[in-house]
């Protein structure tokens, strides 16, 4: 029995592909990753492309002000103060703490629950786009309770007719999580990585798992680009952790590795 699957674009292109299509309507996804990897630019082009095609959206941000995040969708092209004065965009400030209506006074996770619905119902009945940008700054001092956290995001929210994307932070030193939380809950995970590659820094993104759906298992490097936003390139031809040592040692590995399985050795082929 064949089920349908309705999807939403990502708002970016290559990301859809990898995704057969877009995320499954009504998912919670987690960007997880270290900071500088993409995951708030990824975020900018789900909204933008949901306002694009008429679906309200709300963006709660606690790690840049609310005039940062409208300045950084402006560089890419996007114009979030439009969809704001349209009554189609609600941005939720944490981070300033300025008392108007949509802003949070503290980082209290029933404050955002109770904000998000407020927001909903300003917005009206349908479908509607929800970032937020990050989790993470909910537990900062409660790490242990990451994972109730993110489950009463997703029980309650997912209620309200949202799909959402949400960033949690990966530990600088480790490019690790730092212990249970949101990619427990989420329907789908969306890992954000990088390395210094011959003194430039590459990103590069993977699908680590999404409900419902077939999706690409590998890995792909993206460019990030003034007034175009994030970009997927091509996948690797590589491990993440292989892009450590230089192209041409792992080109004569790689060249070692077929001779052998060929039961051939280098004296074998010149002779």
């Amino acid at each position: 029995m064949s089920v349908v699957v309705e999807r939403i674009s990502t708002g970016v292109p290559g990301l859809d592909r990898i995704l057969s299509g877009g995320i499954p309507k009504g998912f919670l996804v987690a960007l997880a990753g270290e900071p500088g990897t993409g995951k708030t630019i990824l975020c900018i082009h789900f909204v933008a492309v949901g306002l694009q095609v008429g679906d309200p959206c709300v963006y709660v941000t606690t790690e840049e002000s609310r005039e940062s995040v409208i300045r950084q969708a402006a560089q890419f092209g996007f114009d979030f103060q439009s969809g704001i004065r349209a009554g189609k965009l609600i941005l939720i400030d944490a981070l300033m703490r300025e008392k108007d209506r949509w802003s949070l006074q503290s980082l209290d996770i029933e404050e955002l629950v109770q904000k998000v619905i407020d927001a909903k119902k300003k917005l009206g009945r349908g479908h509607a786009r929800l970032v937020i940008d990050s989790m993470s700054a909910f537990w900062l001092d409660r790490p242990a309770m990451a994972r109730r956290y993110s489950y009463q995001v997703k029980r309650v929210l997912t209620r309200w007719n949202f799909t959402i994307m949400a960033t949690t932070q990966y530990a600088i030193t480790t490019a690790e999580a730092f212990g249970f939380g949101l990619e427990h809950i989420a329907d789908g995970i969306i890992r954000f990585r990088k390395r210094l590659i011959g003194g430039r820094l590459c990103r590069f993104i993977i699908c680590e798992k999404m409900r419902q759906t077939p999706h690409d298992l590998r890995a792909y490097e993206i460019d990030i680009i003034d007034g175009r936003g994030l970009v997927v390139k091509h996948p690797l031809r590589f491990r993440v952790e292989d892009t450590r040592l230089p192209y041409v040692v792992l080109s004569r590995i790689l060249r070692a590795k077929r001779r052998a399985e060929e039961g051939l050795t280098p004296r074998d082929r010149q002779e």
